[in-house]
């Protein structure tokens, strides 16, 4: 991957230097390297061009950059709605908790399963979604490894997200408060995943120089070939890193969306919404307090135990209020809840737990959510802007049982 990303360098120092000549890069293949960062790249660049990247570092540094960024090293894939049906499908997977594959424990499963589950049981349920549900897009919404129990992070992750990459179908992941809690820091976790293959990840939005978390990033969905909005994001989708634990000691707790995230937000939805008035869907990990404003009544699925929120209120909840494009968030963290809920226009919903090795009940199948947003038909045939927002979820039994099949939003 390095001479291959060395000689995109080249190419574009040369066209930013206008014709002057450099050295080609070694052609003969070498064992794949470790990850790299921008800074890896520079000094590469300032061995093999010292003259080069004296009159002209700070150029290329930023045509590096840019190139990381847009290409995330495969080339960037552009979400579009299908033309067939005119639908695109997200499956959200919460929770894995994987850790060391074979050689970890399942927790919270009846007798009779113990003895022969593991984190593979995690890996094989993701792929029974793939296959039954064939989604335009997987999301992760954190605790995807339990740091604690997984010896080595990178294998961790390289095993728990293998399903999707095997798939080829794009992926995204942001973190939750476990993640880090083995042999790599936040920032080293999102920085692996999002040099992995098939995934739209991102570090952190480009030209946000200070935003607090990792892995705060927005994705665009384009309407389908033929269409009139063939070159519009008609849907929204925004990830967001909710962060971990408090770090103010006199603030006990999970952490929580902070000021320069919401900003970041705020920045983003206002812009997509100047060119497209388009609904948007918001991804993260540990819920917000408004979801204890639900009870039996007001919801569909279960609550089985308390809303493990911040202890305090960013005021994220009413910032996308504000926004006025996010109609559904989703999250993980409390394992038995599984319920959706509307406030104030905007549905909360959980997924419920999808992993093996993360708390659980058992008897109580663990269970994925599927998202299917749908367009209108126009008068002229073509398929038009977002119709509908649709949830349903999925348990892990031999049918693969469909519950609380629900609509959230309708443009009418």
């Amino acid at each position: 991957m390095m001479d291959n990303l060395l000689t995109y360098i080249q190419i574009l120092v040369l066209l930013t230097l206008m014709g002057k000549e450099i050295l080609r890069s070694p052609s003969s293949p070498e064992p794949p390297p470790p990850p790299i960062s921008y800074l890896n790249i520079q000094e590469q660049l300032e061995i093999q061009f010292p003259s080069i990247m004296a009159m002209k570092s700070q150029i290329v540094f930023v045509f590096i950059c840019s190139f990381f960024i847009l290409t995330n090293t495969e080339g960037i894939q552009q979400l579009r709605f299908d033309e067939t049906k005119g639908e695109f499908k997200i499956l959200q997977v919460a929770d894995m908790h994987y850790a060391d594959g074979s050689k970890t424990p399942c927790e919270d499963v009846l007798p009779d399963q113990f003895p022969h589950c593991s984190d593979l049981n995690t890996t094989d349920f993701i792929q029974r979604m793939i296959d039954a549900e064939s989604p335009d897009l997987i999301v992760f919404t954190g605790d995807n490894i339990y740091g604690p129990d997984a010896t080595d992070a990178e294998a961790s992750m390289n095993a728990a997200f293998a399903p999707a990459i095997s798939s080829n179908i794009p992926w995204t992941a942001v973190l939750g408060n476990h993640d880090q809690e083995s042999t790599l820091s936040r920032e080293g976790v999102m920085n692996h995943i999002v040099q992995m293959k098939h995934t739209l990840s991102l570090l952190n939005p480009p030209g946000f120089d200070v935003i607090d978390g990792f892995g705060n990033y927005n994705l665009q969905v384009f309407g389908s070939e033929g269409s009139d909005f063939v070159n519009s994001s008609i849907l929204n989708l925004y990830f967001l890193d909710s962060g971990d634990y408090s770090t103010v000691p006199s603030i006990p707790g999970y952490g929580w969306i902070k000021t320069s995230q919401q900003f970041w937000f705020q920045e983003t939805s206002m812009e997509l919404q100047n060119n497209t008035k388009a609904p948007g869907l918001a991804y993260f990990h540990i819920p917000l307090p408004e979801y204890s404003r639900f009870d039996s009544s007001n919801f569909t699925g279960v609550r089985q135990e308390g809303i493990s929120s911040a202890s305090v209120n960013s005021g994220f909840f009413t910032t996308m209020v504000e926004s006025g494009d996010v109609k559904a968030v989703f999250t993980g963290h409390d394992h038995l809840n599984d319920f959706c809920g509307e406030l104030n226009g905007i549905n909360l919903c959980y997924a419920g737990g999808f992993g093996y090795h993360a708390y659980g009940k058992a008897g109580w199948s663990r269970r994925s959510r599927v998202v299917v947003v749908s367009l209108e038909k126009e008068s002229n045939g073509n398929w038009g802007e977002v119709m509908s927002i649709r949830t349903w979820k999925r348990l892990d039994d031999e049918k693969l049982t469909t519950i609380d099949d629900q609509i959230l939003w309708s443009k009418n």
